[in-house]
């Protein structure tokens, strides 16, 4: 290596502002920085005035922004730099110092200590999340995609926490001190069956809507109604709110990062290893990880070649081919809804009760059959249709989607008509949603302890059997994985305003089942050929799951909205009360200034002034995503034009040499990727 390669001109502080994250550059972050810039710039000017310009401050002309100032706050040993670079950071530090006060000095100290141990404890606090390891585990060998199920089944046991909280303050907690718990004795008529079926002992206990009675809590404005009404409809607002945020977070990041900003191979090779890593087995997870995201990559560059050499007759083809095999997807959804409508009405008769509890629960199977072996199907067919992998996968999530949600409508519906004029219909209707939950749990458990570990040891102990070579290999195939997710947490919102203790029920049946599927994956499943990209898998799943807490909101206003004719209700609106004479009876009892506001809220003079509100908010965002989007155009055009100052700064020729060949970096760059391209292939 030549002098000039090893003394650079470039500045190791040009270096680190060059490193400055993109989104550090969008016109809406240098908004919020602008009160942040002023104080450096005053700071600088003023520290000019006593002696040299510091260089962690400015450098090449510009101010110091987020990343550089967390650089200077970060111990030496944590920089990566060599040691030169640490001793001269060292010196610049040291420089600082001595330029200010004692004062200043002894404050500055002070901040990036505390700077510190807030950086220690949000990485302890990280650190306690539960299953970190095992997601690592499961990121090297299985892929992002995969990872991506266990992360979003660890959000939704969050989520369900969360809700057994909310149910614990409105609800359970009002009613242990002022109900009664007179009805909750174990009768001579209870069984075990009643477990089960959640009829008996279990029907006069806390988890179904009609233990919660007014009891002595009978204030106007302050009583078992309202608790009830605001307990469920805090849970639906916070889930929709959470739910809304991760979805549109994650689009945001895939729009920008995926098709907008496209990472190259050469990225993937020289910056994609962690050197922090020192342990063995974390070396080998990471570089299955890479080698995991390289043949992704290669899938989708493959198929774009391939898609685009495509004829005019081909295309036509192709599109008439697709035609029919949605024709196809069609008549296999309506023979799966005409068969959950025929089990809903033979459920209905009674028999012995070893015949009547099969009964009891055939809608409960039928569904669950129907949603196990329909999206395989689903599969096959989306593999005809000459579609990308990621493609693929997202086709069949939205077919698969649409069968669960409406074979959980049509059977909503069929449960409603026939319990109209029944008494305590709440309850009725929060029985099947309870076994709903309950089989689903179940058919999880056999397929993993009944047909999955079966099979692995079938091909352990005879791998040259015929049943061994029938059966294949075992994928963990993410898309029907995640259905049952967003299916079973469908179910929770959809009867939790009728059996209040379904979250705690969920939350221990999801707890089950990621250990379930932990033994599943690690130990009867091996790695699929084709990766799946974990951004977009993410986004969809959250996208699934807003979905279904559409239709629980639907449901709930469906059940509001109907009157029951019925004589005899139970629960927090019995004896002829309703969500309207509750709430009408609070707001007579308000103040007039009160009243008057909400008349004026719930009234069409209203509606204008938040119409052009939301008008104003939408545009301000969709300016601000027009004004991002050319940011990112422009900050790419200085990512090439760095590259070439580096390229200038290092001694080598960006461009093509003396002897008409390119320079030797940017060889570098071109032929290592495509010689690690042939080697995966």
């Amino acid at each position: 290596m030549s002098d000039d390669s090893i003394h650079s001109s470039l500045s190791s502080d040009s270096c680190e502002y060059y490193q400055t994250e993109i989104f550090d550059q969008l016109p809406s972050v240098q908004a919020c920085r602008l009160e942040q810039n002023r104080q450096s710039l005053l700071e600088a000017s003023e520290a000019n005035q006593d002696g040299p310009e510091p260089r962690e401050n400015i450098s090449h002309g510009h101010l110091s922004r987020g990343p550089k100032d967390k650089a200077s706050t970060r111990p030496l040993r944590n920089l990566v730099m060599c040691i030169q670079g640490k001793r001269n950071a060292r010196d610049r530090r040291k420089m600082q110092i001595s330029n200010i006060g004692f004062w200043d000095s002894w404050r500055r100290s002070q901040s990036i200590y505390m700077k510190r141990v807030m950086a220690q404890m949000g990485g302890a606090l990280k650190g306690l999340l539960p299953w970190q390891q095992t997601l690592r585990t499961i990121n090297g060998r299985f892929g992002v995609g995969v990872k991506a199920y266990f992360v979003f089944l660890r959000y939704l046991v969050f989520l369900n926490l969360l809700h057994c909280a909310l149910i614990s303050g409105f609800i359970l907690g009002p009613t242990a001190f002022y109900g009664s718990s007179a009805h909750l004795k174990f009768g001579a008529n209870d069984s075990v069956l009643d477990f089960f079926l959640g009829t008996g002992y279990l029907d006069r206990s806390p988890v179904f809507f009609g233990f919660y009675t007014r009891g002595s809590l009978n204030l106007p404005c302050l009583n078992t109604p309202l608790l009830y009404l605001a307990g469920i409809f805090t849970i639906l607002f916070l889930s929709l709110i959470m739910v809304v945020r991760r979805t549109v977070v994650g689009y945001k990041h895939t729009w920008i990062l995926g098709k907008q900003y496209s990472v190259n191979v050469s990225y993937k090779i020289f910056c994609g290893w962690d050197f922090s890593i020192q342990d063995r087995a974390s070396a080998t997870l990471k570089r299955s990880f890479i080698r995991n995201d390289l043949k992704l990559f290669l899938e989708e560059q493959s198929f774009s070649l391939r898609e685009a050499q495509r004829t005019l007759p081909q295309k036509v083809r192709l599109y008439l081919l697709r035609f029919i095999f949605n024709l196809i997807v069609l008549s296999l959804l309506g023979g799966a809804f005409y068969l959950i409508y025929f089990a809903t009405k033979t459920s209905q008769n009674m028999h012995h009760w070893m015949v009547s509890l099969v009964l009891q629960y055939l809608p409960p199977i039928t569904i669950t059959f129907v949603n196990l072996f329909l999206p395989h199907m689903f599969r096959k067919i989306s593999s005809f249709e000459d579609y990308s992998f990621t493609t693929q996968v997202n086709a069949t999530l939205l077919r698969s989607i649409f069968l669960k949600l409406a074979s959980l409508g049509i059977y909503l519906f069929f449960v409603f008509d026939q319990t109209k004029n029944q008494p305590c219909r709440e309850n009725i209707f929060g029985r099947e949603m309870y076994k709903l939950s309950n089989f689903n749990f179940l058919a999880t458990l056999c397929n993993a302890f009944l047909f999955s570990y079966p099979r692995k040891l079938l091909q352990e102990k005879y791998p040259s059997s015929l049943l061994a070579h029938l059966s294949g290999k075992q994928h963990f195939l993410i898309p029907f994985n995640v259905l049952d997710l967003v299916y079973s947490q469908t179910v929770s919102w959809v009867g939790v305003y009728y059996c209040p203790l379904l979250p705690l029920i969920g939350t221990v049946t999801l707890m089950a089942t990621f250990y379930i599927k932990k033994f599943t994956v690690l130990r009867c499943c091996v790695a699929e050929q084709r990766m799946l990209r974990g951004s977009s898998s993410s986004v969809l799943f959250h996208f699934m799951l807003l979905l279904g807490l559409i239709m629980a909101a639907v449901t709930l206003g469906v059940n509001f909205w109907i009157p029951n004719t019925n004589t005899f209700s139970c629960g927090p609106f019995g004896n002829g009360g309703s969500l309207f004479n509750v709430t009408g009876e609070c707001v007579a009892r308000l103040p007039s200034s009160a009243q008057t506001t909400l008349r004026y809220l719930s009234s069409e003079a209203f509606a204008l002034p938040l119409i052009l509100t939301e008008v104003i908010i939408l545009t301000s965002y969709v300016s601000r995503g027009r004004a991002n989007q050319k940011a990112i155009e422009r900050l790419k055009d200085m990512l090439v034009l760095v590259t070439l100052r580096l390229e200038c700064a290092s001694g080598k020729s960006p461009g093509v040499g003396p002897s008409g060949e390119m320079g030797f970096s940017l060889s570098l760059y071109i032929c290592i990727p495509f010689f690690l391209t042939e080697q995966l292939r």
